[in-house]
């Protein structure tokens, strides 16, 4: 269990010993020109993820789609769901490679998403410390689709929060070739930018119909009777889904504390109402699986929230170690919970490392 901690007490140590940046500060920063500490960490992280060896409750699952890719032709692989993900399988078990290859691909895009992402926060290190317990180790080593789903989406918003629409689109679009629930995102291009209400009605109803033509179309009937006809459960669900919502609360209610220009604010505070609303609906959709995959698209969330948090209630542009330490606390708490108590953990523990692991 060693590993998961080590992985979380890094970021945290540097979170306490790391400063504020100002909002015009941290916009203008170079986040696509990472030091070396950043670039350790992606290495770390990928390495960390895509090294693992039998650590996920869909291990075995995933083994099974590499090698039913190999029979495959090109066409087949391109024109089924999720093609970005198969694609990259078929290319793998074509090549001779293994499942750690393909996992390897899939923790290096979100290593880079995440640091990336966390670089466009107030406080980056708190903000990878934010993401370690749940995003990094329950998400992108459990759910690998998912996870790269999330390291582009997260791309995507951190163009997005310097107005690049163009790119944002094309990151959430190449999200959802990963998995097709990413384009749940893509409506923040219009929402996060534009004033006008038909403007932005057409505008989301535009990117609504692209994306549901051309990701979900095909696949209409088998998702709405895996989700919905089904009644899939996530186990858990109900505690993701208020993880999301927490933060959406604190962000909706004392929203003119934090430290947001106005287009962030307005980005944040419909996602924040997204969280919301998923956790009100959990009682009533028959499916708590759906909810809970569209729940992990807004994880990026917490990271905003708690990163801005220690200013918010603190002393903006002092150390807030205090403040700092509270959400690590909080976070280690999370941590301590789901490794020792949560239905799958045990998928996770031991953490194996391929290469030390015995032949």
């Amino acid at each position: 269990m060693w590993p998961y901690w080590l992985i979380f007490l890094i970021p945290s140590a540097a979170a306490l010993a790391g400063g504020w940046y100002s909002p015009r500060s941290r916009l203008a920063r170079r986040i696509y020109h990472p030091n070396y500490a950043w670039l350790l960490l992606i290495a770390t992280l990928t390495l960390f993820m895509g090294y693992r060896h039998q650590v996920g409750a869909d291990w075995g699952s995933y083994i099974g789609n590499l090698e039913s890719r190999y029979w495959l032709s090109l066409y087949d692989v391109l024109s089924g769901g999720d093609p970005g993900y198969y694609l990259l399988n078929w290319l793998v078990i074509q090549n001779g490679g293994t499942i750690y290859a393909v996992n390897l691909v899939c923790g290096l895009i979100g290593a880079i998403g995440l640091a990336v992402f966390s670089r466009t926060q107030p406080r980056p290190w708190l903000a990878v410390a934010v993401a370690i317990p749940y995003l990094v180790i329950v998400v992108m080593m459990g759910y690998t689709r998912q996870g790269a789903a999330l390291g582009l989406s997260m791309l995507g918003l951190a163009a997005l929060l310097r107005a690049r629409q163009r790119q944002f689109i094309f990151w959430a679009l190449a999200a959802a070739t990963f998995h097709k629930s990413a384009v749940v995102l893509l409506p923040l291009a219009v929402l996060g930018r534009s004033r006008n209400r038909w403007i932005m009605t057409l505008g989301i109803g535009g990117v609504a119909a692209v994306a549901y033509w051309v990701f979900v179309q095909d696949h209409f009937d088998q998702l709405y009777a895996n989700y919905i006809e089904a009644e899939y459960q996530s186990a858990g669900a109900l505690v993701r889904l208020a993880m999301n919502a927490v933060p959406a609360a604190i962000l909706l209610i004392w929203w003119r504390r934090f430290t947001l220009l106005h287009h962030e604010q307005v980005i944040w505070r419909w996602v924040a109402l997204a969280a919301v609303t998923l956790l009100a609906m959990y009682p009533i959709v028959p499916s708590s699986t759906a909810l809970d995959r569209l729940g992990l698209f807004l994880i990026p969330l917490q990271l905003v929230v708690f990163s801005h948090l220690p200013d918010a209630i603190g002393r903006a542009g002092k150390s807030n170690r205090d403040w700092v330490a509270v959400i690590l606390v909080y976070y280690a708490v999370v941590q301590f919970v789901w490794l020792n108590f949560a239905t799958h953990a045990p998928a996770w523990l031991p953490y194996q490392f391929y290469p030390l692991v015995a032949s």
